[in-house]
């Protein structure tokens, strides 16, 4: 006979266990059966863990720009595929950007047949290329980097029915540029709009942030004794953007669904003098300001001998036309504004990049304590 209790806490009797089986048999159990979309069932806590339904093949995450779209994408639950071909450990500081298995690493060469392409894009219903080099090398040159790729990526994402290929090409991309680099730029895109008409075309400025080749390469001039300018930097006028700014950007385009074929001018909110722009980047490292006037030809020639190194050139011919080539106002593109997001002013995240130029006894000094660049609008 089963034992007969009282709760202290309620004094209700307890049933015995075969009460309990006898009532659970008599009840009619009813299943539900409901027709509802995947998309409306939760997957996960909102956040890296959560489902966005964004399968992003990322092309050049490894680079200065692929960090910050990576992170931006897992941010919001996107499951990335990341084709490389550099060391494992180059690129070991994107696997805590996304979720356990939303991270997919594969090795990978442009080079490579085009069967190892379609598997990479195979799954995808996003395709992004930042593939980049700020200096052509005997295996690749700006028309492989920023044409022939581009192209390529496009022509397969397009038959294997990616539904957004989102391009990075450059604001100042012109055939008539004296700079090869924007010139093929330039190219890259017309390749890409012809074989994949809805593709996104990204158009930045000069990109500054922590890892970046703008700031930072003005910074390090303070080795040679002071900083080189064409005509002093008062003939070229910049606008450079955050490259957080530009990652969102990417993201936000992802979702909107009005932004297929679609080109965006990325840019920041103020255009300096690149003068006054240099001249900012010492006083918030607080070091002395030197520069001097040097003519083109002559800063090509010291260039020349810069390219001639084995290993990363510190500057080339091609960049020094880049970075004294004034920054175009594309207003009748659409910008950073257009996908919901304020532009960053470079005072406000100037300091993340230059800290570590500064002396010992400048590290904690406030910002407010650097002279303001003056701003134009020309």
């Amino acid at each position: 006979m089963a034992a007969v209790t009282f709760c202290r806490v309620t004094g209700v009797r307890p049933m015995s266990r075969s009460q309990v089986t006898t009532l659970v048999t008599r009840l009619p159990i009813v299943l539900q059966q409901r027709e509802i979309h995947h998309a409306l069932i939760p997957h996960g806590r909102p956040g890296r863990s959560a489902s966005s339904g964004i399968v992003a093949t990322v092309f050049g995450s490894s680079g200065f720009l692929g960090r910050y779209v990576v992170n931006g994408l897992g941010k919001i639950g996107s499951q990335v595929i990341l084709p490389h071909r550099c060391d494992p450990y180059d690129i070991k500081h994107l696997r805590p950007m996304g979720d356990l298995g939303q991270l997919i690493f594969m090795e990978w060469n442009s080079k490579d047949n085009k069967d190892a392409t379609r598997k990479l894009l195979e799954n995808s219903n996003v395709v992004i290329n930042l593939i980049g080099k700020e200096w052509e090398t005997k295996n690749f040159s700006f028309e492989d980097v920023f044409v022939n790729i581009p192209r390529e990526l496009a022509l397969l994402a397009h038959e294997a029915g990616v539904e957004k290929f989102i391009h990075m090409s450059h604001l100042n991309a012109d055939m008539k540029s004296p700079s090869k680099y924007l010139r093929n730029k330039a190219v890259g895109e017309e390749a890409v709009r012809e074989v994949f008409p809805d593709a996104i075309i990204m158009k930045p400025s000069e990109i500054y942030g922590r890892e970046d080749r703008f700031f930072n390469h003005y910074a390090n001039m303070r080795w040679f004794g002071g900083v080189p300018l064409i005509s002093f930097g008062k003939k070229t006028v910049k606008q450079p953007v955050y490259v957080v700014d530009v990652a969102k950007a990417i993201v936000k385009a992802i979702q909107d669904p009005d932004s297929n074929g679609k080109t965006y001018a990325l840019v920041g909110p103020n255009r300096y003098l690149l003068h006054d722009l240099v001249e900012y980047i010492f006083s918030v490292a607080h070091r002395p300001f030197l520069p001097y006037p040097m003519p083109r030809p002559l800063y090509r020639m010291v260039a020349r001998l810069f390219e001639i190194n084995p290993f990363e050139p510190w500057i080339t011919r091609d960049k020094i036309d880049r970075f004294h080539t004034t920054d175009k106002k594309l207003s009748d593109l659409p910008g950073l504004e257009d996908l919901g997001i304020v532009p960053t002013p470079v005072e406000q995240k100037a300091i993340e990049v230059l800290r570590r130029h500064r002396k010992y006894r400048w590290l904690a000094a406030n910002l407010e304590e650097a002279k303001h660049a003056n701003t134009v609008n020309y």
